[in-house]
């Protein structure tokens, strides 16, 4: 609809509707166009221009006249005093400002637009693209590139949303090696607030996501919007207030990288974090994460690091398979002269003094235990005494005279020959072996990163996944230093952390919940001293918190005592016989009302059953264990409800338990007392975990 009135005009109007989800927009003057409505779906008759002018603030002193909208790509030429969505420089640095006017509209479906912006007013010829999808998930997806010219150098690019008034709280996720996904809150004052990697890699400390929540906001109501920037190099996350109140989110990065996209994914809930965090396990698993086998890994890395022998491989192999494992996976060491991590990086070739028959005899014997094979690579990275280097030190990203990390430097994938030799050297041995799984490893940050690196990487990636259909990747950098919605593109699963200590993965798993499903993340039973923090923990904590994710072993398994096997086989067969059940169920991170416990639900979609975790990390304040409240049941509903786990709370028995629950007794609630009045669970000691599960009862 167009109309002639005073102020901004005219305004054309367009909606996306998918479910109970609408999002609207709006061009002023043939403009950027601008987000104007994104949250429950608006009643057909909606008039779009009053909803487009109301987001416009009022005029006062000190002021534009009339005050601009915020657009998906902000820009100084409209008047736009926060952060722009594009800046252009000419040569010698002076800003080149567009009149950026829409050029073309492409309406693809009632889910999909497209407009074509065409920058007038300069000498160059500048082309900004904006496409946005509502997705039947209800995430949003803005994606924004842009054409320029060789006259033209492009300083920043990124879409921008507005993020609603009552939602005045920032929160998001931070962390360090072997600390990844630590929960920080902020609250928007005037001015930016500011979340940026110059890793060149997402990083441990940069999460590309952010949340928005009102004050009420917990875990299963309130109002929150989240976004993120699916993108694996460096990046930039931008909250602002600006004096007029107003508030957006940006998230892009810097540099001329034309020609390929940013996409912002988008996501509200009026059903609190939870709310949130089913949107984008649902849309990971439907648009971005192709189906996957999720075998229970074995990883050798812990057990034997660069000391590899057929024979005791196949020995911990033959031992692993027994308790359960379905895949072995064959960690660094394995490739040319690779005897410590000072060496080899480059030389993809298998070592014929650890395999001097080659890999062929460990894999028979591990396929003929009826398990996969896996391998590790690390092919980003090079060392300096390798044979790759001497040949190709031009190879190497970044100045000649920078700091190795790990040993290692970085390969310029941007550079002719580069990707074609990794690869080459990668094919090789996938045709050679049967490889159906490869652990791909990044473990320093860039020096002299740019954005092409990234952009370079997954086309490397798009020629391995198509000439390799059937072999799964999985993001590793250093641990959790590259998790995004880019690279899951590309790849099927991430490794976590580092850290296999189950009491940092306990807080670990349960914050990377809000944006990962179940299946993504790995998670490994590691050796009864933890490599990384040093502690002893019980094996029933440490199999329950894999079995929480994606399970695997990485420890040496003849370290083992009977009772450990025995619980770890007991574990492992439980979760192989519902993984697909914990990989399909709705997951709810419940309010413990205790600092010292994180318990998560898992309800299947007809809500028939579910699986409750509740992992104590310390020592609770209270004598007594809270209630737990649960979610997402039908309240009118009756539950069986059962501890799974009684042999591993044994140690805990209280006789003056009221509920029975524990000495392994079936208690029947209601939907509705479960989730109103609460689960009372029993007392906990730190490094323990109940397992709870509630079937319907069936008429």
């Amino acid at each position: 609809m167009t109309s002639k009135t005073s102020g901004l005009e005219p305004v054309k109007c367009w909606r996306l509707d998918c479910g109970e989800r609408t999002a609207a927009f709006a061009s002023f003057s043939n403009g950027i166009p601008a987000l104007i409505a994104f949250g429950p779906r608006l009643p057909r008759q909606e008039n779009l221009e009053s909803v487009a002018r109301a987001t416009v603030p009022n005029v006062s002193a000190g002021q534009l006249d009339p005050l601009v909208p915020l657009t998906l790509c902000p820009t100084s030429t409209d008047g736009w005093q926060g952060h722009p969505g594009v800046v252009f420089r000419a040569e010698g640095g002076n800003p080149l400002l567009p009149d950026w006017q829409i050029a073309d509209v492409n309406e693809n479906g009632p889910h999909a637009i497209q407009w074509i912006m065409e920058g007038s007013g300069v000498d160059v010829a500048i082309t900004l693209t904006i496409r946005v999808e509502l997705c039947n998930t209800g995430v949003l997806s803005v994606q924004i590139d842009c054409q320029g010219s060789d006259e033209a150098d492009l300083q920043w690019l990124a879409p921008a949303v507005p993020v609603p008034d009552h939602m005045p709280r920032i929160v998001d996720h931070g962390g360090r090696w072997t600390g990844e996904f630590q929960r920080q809150e902020h609250r928007f004052t005037l001015g930016q607030y500011v979340r940026e990697s110059f890793e060149g890699r997402t990083g441990h400390a940069h999460f590309p996501g952010m949340t928005f929540a009102a004050d009420a906001c917990d875990e299963n109501s309130g109002a929150c919007m989240g976004v993120s920037l699916a993108w694996s190099g460096g990046h930039k996350i931008v909250a602002e207030e600006l004096p007029d109140g107003r508030r957006q989110v940006q998230c892009g990065y810097d540099a001329a990288t034309t020609g390929y996209k940013r996409e912002m994914l988008v996501a509200v809930s009026e059903d609190g974090f939870n709310g949130l965090l089913q949107q984008w396990q649902q849309h990971v698993r439907t648009h971005i994460v192709r189906h996957a086998a999720r075998p229970v890994h074995y990883n050798c890395w812990e057990a034997v690091y660069f000391r590899h022998d057929v024979e005791e491989l196949k020995e911990i192999a033959t031992i692993a398979a027994d308790l359960g494992a379905e895949r072995f996976v064959l960690d660094d060491g394995w490739f040319k002269n690779r005897n410590d991590d000072t060496t080899s990086l480059g030389d993809w070739t298998v070592d014929q003094a650890k395999y001097p028959d080659g890999l062929g005899p460990l894999v028979d014997h591990i396929t003929g235990l009826g398990m996969r094979f896996g391998i590790w690579f690390e092919p980003e990275m090079v060392n300096k005494n390798s044979d790759l280097y001497r040949a190709h030190p031009d190879w190497v990203l970044g100045p000649d005279h920078q700091p190795e990390g790990r040993n290692q430097h970085v390969l310029d994938l941007t550079k002719p020959g580069v990707t074609d030799y990794l690869y080459e050297n990668i094919a090789a041995i996938l045709q050679a072996y049967a490889v159906d799984y490869v652990k791909w490893d990044h473990n320093r940050v860039l020096t002299g990163a740019k954005p092409q690196q990234t952009v370079a990487l997954y086309a490397l990636f798009e020629r391995l996944n198509k000439a390799f259909p059937k072999v799964d990747f999985e993001s590793c950098s250093s641990g959790g230093g590259r998790i995004d919605y880019g690279i899951l593109n590309y790849t099927t699963r991430v490794w976590l952390s580092d850290s296999n200590d189950a009491l940092e993965r306990l807080r670990m798993q349960h914050e990377a919940a809000r944006w990962l499903p179940p299946e993504i993340a790995g998670s490994h039973v590691g050796p009864r001293v933890c490599h990384t923090s040093g502690r002893v923990l019980p094996m029933e904590f440490r199999a329950w918190v894999a079995a929480q994710r994606h399970m695997g072993f990485e420890m040496d398994p003849r370290e083992l005592t009977q009772d450990e096997a025995e619980t770890l086989k007991r574990v492992t067969a439980w979760w192989r016989e519902n993984r697909d059940f914990l990989f399909s169920a709705r997951q709810y991170l419940l309010d413990s009302n205790d600092e010292a416990v994180f318990a998560e639900l898992h309800v299947d979609e007809a809500r028939d059953r579910f699986i409750l975790f509740k992992g104590q990390a310390g020592t609770s304040g209270p004598i007594a264990a809270r209630r737990m409240r649960l979610a997402g049941l039908s309240p009118d509903a009756l539950y069986d409800i059962t501890l799974i786990n009684p042999e591993d709370v044994t140690r805990l028995l209280n006789r003056y338990e009221a509920t029975g629950l524990m000495k392994g007794e079936t208690i029947r609630l209601s939907g509705s007392a479960l989730m109103n009045g609460g689960l009372r669970l029993p007392n906990a000691v730190p490094a323990s975990i109940f397992v709870v599960e509630g079937r319907k009862v069936r008429s």
